[in-house]
């Protein structure tokens, strides 16, 4: 097995709307391969933290590193061909609702290679075939189920092999069933790709089941309180939020 290597690395970052502070002094890592999870309570900066790495917003202060290649330090050629290498799917979806579910996942084939329409409706059909979506391609969204939703959002994420994926509470709306069968499908996209996989999520048993790094951010300090492997944390973290966080058992508990 290779050793681990940190293929993202986040260094001292504050992050704000204006004034107001929403984390500071964030410093992790993300390993190739790794199946990071992004945790804490409502209103913590979970998504403004997913938006800072992915460049929808600038960071106040520090850096974000990707294979050793600052982002918001390069150029923009340079940041253009790093988001080449990323997938994101967003908690709704975000398919266009006008167009089809294969019009949807062809649309990055189409504007990033020179693929032909045959070549184009072959990697579709087969992308649809890895989200368990085959011979859905010319529903359109509104005929489809969250469920499905969710799984044609991750189709269209990985349309170009991204070594990156980053998700935005992708179980969100889903019953447990729906999200377990999720989560499987997340390990056998990320297994089958190489890809390395960053999730924002306060669903605990995701976290537990699949999750192989993670960073826990809080509402009151506005900092990070632990990092590292949920289920070693379970056992080892010696900050008691964290731990109270990964044994609770009402949904309606957080870190907050």
């Amino acid at each position: 097995m290779n050793k681990a290597y940190p293929t993202v690395q986040v260094r001292d970052l504050k992050m704000a709307y204006g004034s107001r502070v929403v984390q500071q002094h964030l410093s992790f890592e993300v390993n190739k391969g790794d199946i990071f999870f992004v945790v804490g309570g409502s209103g913590c900066g979970k998504t403004t933290l997913l938006k800072n790495m992915i460049g929808l917003i600038d960071p106040i202060d520090g850096e974000v590193l990707y294979d050793g290649v600052s982002f918001y330090k390069s150029d923009p050629l340079t940041q253009s061909e790093l988001l080449k290498k990323w997938g994101i799917t967003y908690q709704s979806g975000a398919l266009f609702s006008s167009m089809t579910l294969a019009e949807n996942v062809a649309l990055p084939i189409q504007q990033y290679t020179n693929l032909t329409e045959k070549q184009i409706n072959e990697l579709v059909d087969y992308k649809l075939s890895l989200v368990g979506l085959s011979g859905y391609q010319e529903f359109y969204p509104a005929e489809m189920s969250g469920g499905m939703h969710k799984r044609a959002g991750l189709a269209r994420a990985i349309a170009l092999d991204p070594e990156l994926l980053f998700f935005d509470e992708p179980s969100a709306g889903l019953d447990p069933m729906s999200s377990q069968l999720l989560d499987e499908l997340i390990v056998q996209i990320c297994e089958a790709l190489g890809a390395t996989v960053i999730i924002v999520s306060h669903e605990l048993p995701s976290i537990l089941s699949i999750g192989t790094n993670s960073v826990f951010l809080d509402t009151d300090s506005k900092t990070m309180l632990d990092k590292g492997n949920p289920k070693y944390l379970l056992e080892h973290s010696k900050n008691d939020k964290v731990r109270h966080f990964l044994t609770r058992t009402s949904e309606h508990e957080s870190l907050s």
